[in-house]
């Protein structure tokens, strides 16, 4: 039986090469960044103002004073959108101007309309000044977001709906990203049913959904084939064979990897020669998983059938062999108080469903949830954590740093 530790190791070592692929910028919501990206242009690419008012020269209120106003005449109003074509102009002037214009010299400043006194005579406009007015006021300066040139997306990053703003804006239009892994996975066993109503000795395939939900936010396709039953046994060596064939990158099934009798997965895999493989794991839940490489570009994965054994493991084993497939970065875990004492066998790592939370004083706090066998799914409806207990060690205090995974192996802030 292998440790967590080393398993992760040897799943490492087996990643498969994912090639990359060019697509639209609006598709790209995500997928893994597989190049660096760089600002092709300053951005802001023109100062521009940050409110509503008045853009004026600062040098020409350096000596004005309180008790006597100059008067600066209102050349034109300019907003968002309008070209700056601003000529030489000479001394007494101002520009009335919108949030987002665009301007140049010699104005370097602006007054708010909130602060302004301005008067009509005839048919012109005066803004009326007696103090001295600083310099950039009130400005956004050429390339104070990003610089041309400046990395926006990293290589490895997935992208999400901010990159997607900062690049557009950027003019970038096409991207490159990890083409998308492929995933056939097989539910197993006599008791799973797709049916909406089920008899009381009957299991509903709610693993398989579960796993496919993974797909609305990380870059896989997942296709799910029909239930292998306990007699399957042929079938499922023919299947097997069939995804090799296509070069299916993970073939994944779900439940019939313990001992029973009915467990025939394992034997099957058997058949094939591997270079790298293991079964059961010093981990709980989800001690009989199963993981073996066909080949260059197929690998297997035998998931336990109880629900958070599943999820555990499709967690902690196939998510980590995916993300360092495609090259993601991936997030860190967090580091957290544990907020109560814990006792674990010391033989095995151990994955606590948990609340993590931010305590009075600003830590970061650990809960472990009530519940925390295989088949109850009610304290993942709570947990936003997974709570990482490692081998080597039984008690736990409180106190104790451990460290917090989040679900989907990926955090959207």
């Amino acid at each position: 039986m292998i440790s967590y530790k080393n398993a992760l190791k040897l799943l490492y070592k087996s990643k498969i090469k994912i090639k990359s692929e060019k697509i639209l910028l609006k598709n790209s919501l995500y997928r893994i960044c597989s190049e660096n990206i760089y600002s092709k242009s300053n951005y802001p690419a023109t100062n521009n103002t940050a409110l509503d008012g008045f853009a004026i020269n600062s040098i020409e209120t350096t000596k004005l004073k309180k008790n006597k106003y100059a008067k600066f005449k209102v050349l034109k109003t300019l907003v968002a959108g309008d070209k700056p074509d601003i000529e030489k102009i000479k001394k007494g002037y101002c520009i009335e101007v919108m949030t987002g214009t665009s301007i140049k010299k010699p104005f370097d400043t602006i007054i708010p309309y909130e602060e302004s006194y301005v008067v009509k005579e005839n048919k012109s406009k005066y803004l009326l000044i007696n103090k001295k007015i600083k310099k950039f006021n009130h400005l956004r300066f050429v390339g104070s977001d990003f610089k041309k040139g400046q990395i926006v997306v990293r290589k490895g990053d997935l992208i999400k709906a901010s990159d997607i703003l900062a690049l557009k804006t950027l003019g970038i239009k096409n991207i490159k990203v990890r083409k998308k892994i492929n995933v056939v996975f097989y539910p197993t066993g006599n008791e799973i049913s797709n049916k909406e109503f089920v008899p009381l000795w009957k299991v509903r395939n709610s693993n398989g959904d579960y796993i496919k939900s993974f797909a609305r936010i990380l870059p896989i396709k997942f296709k799910e084939e029909k239930i292998l039953k306990d007699n399957d046994e042929k079938k499922f060596e023919k299947e097997i064979k069939k995804c090799i064939k296509k070069n299916i990158d993970i073939i994944m099934t779900i439940g019939g990897v313990s001992a029973g009798r009915q467990d025939f997965i394992p034997k099957i895999v058997n058949k094939f020669k591997t270079k790298y493989k293991f079964k059961n794991s010093k981990i709980r839940p989800g001690k009989p998983i199963l993981f073996s490489k066909l080949n260059t570009k197929t690998v297997f994965f035998g998931l336990p059938g109880n629900p958070i054994s599943t999820a555990a493991c499709f967690r902690f084993f196939v998510l980590p062999f995916i993300f360092k497939s495609i090259e993601y970065l991936g997030t860190k875990p967090i580091a957290a108080k544990l907020n109560s004492t814990f006792k674990k066998d010391k033989n095995f790592t151990r994955f606590i469903k948990g609340v993590l939370k931010i305590s009075k004083k600003g830590f970061s706090e650990f809960s472990v949830l009530k519940g925390q066998e295989s088949y109850r799914i009610k304290p993942l409806l709570i947990s936003n954590v997974w709570g990482q207990f490692n081998q080597g060690k039984s008690s736990f205090n409180k106190g104790d740093i451990i460290e917090c995974h989040t679900t989907f192996g990926v955090n959207f802030l």
